[in-house]
């Protein structure tokens, strides 16, 4: 069975630490209606207090190279019900489209945290959500390529 389309525990971004990293040193860019937040550092510059979490204890789990989360203001969402949705059809249009990212990532050898959160007004369709989150992908990728060819 292929794992490729998964969106599991470990490529949460849970980590109350790795989030507030993420506010504080990261950077961010608009794709409307998203802000995307996003923290490049290098994998072996992995903070000890944060261990990564392995599956069967076998090996480094190259999942926790990339970790995503996403957030909706209550400010325009008062019913959590529609907060948990726009939640829930980002979190499967980035599940659907990750794998590109993933991948740039895992051969670059960086550690990569995004942090999605909608600033729309109204409750979006999932083609709207699909087609914004692979503008806000592409645009990762672009800005990893550069930063590697910066470091290079």
């Amino acid at each position: 069975m292929s794992k490729q389309f998964t969106l599991g525990k470990n490529e949460r971004l849970k980590s109350r630490k790795s989030i507030e990293q993420l506010f504080k040193a990261g950077k961010s860019f608009v794709v409307s209606p998203y802000r995307v937040h996003y923290f490049i550092s290098k994998e072996e510059t992995q903070q000890p207090d944060l261990p990564v979490r392995q599956a069967g204890g076998q090996g480094k789990d190259e999942n926790a190279l990339l970790q995503f989360g996403v957030g909706v203001s209550a400010k325009h969402f008062k019913k959590a019900v529609d907060r948990n949705r726009v939640k829930r059809i980002t979190r499967e249009a980035y599940r659907l489209q990750k794998l590109p990212l993933h991948k740039s990532v895992k051969e670059k050898n960086i550690r990569l945290h995004v942090f999605f959160n909608y600033t729309g007004k109204e409750l979006p369709l999932f083609q709207e959500v699909k087609e914004k989150v692979a503008v806000a992908l592409n645009k990762l990728s672009k800005i990893i390529n550069e930063n590697s060819a910066a470091d290079s």
